[in-house]
């Protein structure tokens, strides 16, 4: 038999309004409905609990972390003092020489630049890095302050991890010291008249390489504040302990400069 569209349309409003009329004199079957949802959400309201539940005070932050051994806080809620291992020997950890990084250097740098005008035009290639909360930069006269975008972002992260360290290890927070960034051919050419480690085909000409200092070393003080002394051998520590580990992660290639007194250092 066919049906028809007012047929279907008739059919249909008269099982709404016979289901209207059941709801309200049979109002428990609605309260039967609801009382069965309420207990499937009674069932899984503990594990929501759980993953939902949120300390409200600093002691349950510190026994969340204690089950988890957190690695910056003891059992009384007193914070981890990290001690400094540094490195064995820097002439072993750090032995990447210039056959080594130039290949880097050539791979990620730009061509390299001939001398300050040559440098200007080069600013859609280079990133400015002179000004940076995470380290210092010391008054250049052999090099500019430009690099190559990804040798910023590494030194950047240097610095974070750096500053990092010191406070794990309860070290006021210092900044390390960047000697040497960019340099032009003829930068190079007169730089070795008086440095024999300068080649001719230097890494710095390139964009990719810095060096940071490791006798040296900048303390930031909060207005007012006079921070306590550190030896420079201790922050050494600690700044070799990062790039080792920057270096282990395959981010970088290191070279300890023993007479310029500096890590020689070019992205990867």
């Amino acid at each position: 038999m066919k049906i028809t569209k007012n047929q279907y349309l008739a059919a249909f409003s008269m099982i709404v309004l016979l289901l209207a009329i059941t709801r309200i004199v049979f109002p428990m079957i609605a309260d039967g409905n609801r009382d069965a949802e309420e207990n499937v959400v009674s069932q899984q309201q503990p594990e929501q609990e759980v993953v939902n539940a949120v300390p409200e005070k600093v002691e349950d932050v510190v026994k969340v972390e204690d089950s988890s051994h957190s690695r910056f806080f003891n059992n009384d809620g007193t914070p981890v003092k990290h001690r400094i291992f540094s490195v064995p020997r820097y002439t072993d950890a750090f032995p990447d020489s210039q056959q080594v990084q130039i290949v880097a250097a050539c791979k990620w740098g730009v061509s390299p630049v001939k001398d300050r005008q040559d440098a200007e035009s080069r600013k859609k290639e280079l990133v400015y890095m002179a000004v940076s909360p995470y380290y210092h930069v010391d008054k250049m006269y052999r090099s500019i302050p430009y690099l190559v975008p990804r040798a910023a972002v590494l030194l950047s992260d240097m610095g974070r991890a750096f500053y990092d360290s010191l406070q794990l290890k309860g070290i006021p927070i210092h900044q390390f010291i960047v000697t040497s960034v960019l340099r032009t051919q003829d930068d190079v050419v007169k730089l070795r008249n008086y440095n024999g480690n300068a080649t001719e085909n230097s890494c710095h000409l390139y964009g990719t390489t810095f060096d940071i200092c490791y006798n040296r070393y900048k303390t930031v003080e909060p207005p007012q504040e006079k921070r306590r002394a550190v030896r420079n051998d201790s922050l050494k520590f600690v700044l070799s302990e990062v790039l080792n580990d920057m270096r282990k992660s395959q981010r970088c290639y290191v070279k300890y400069e023993v007479k310029q007194g500096c890590f020689h250092i070019t992205v990867r």
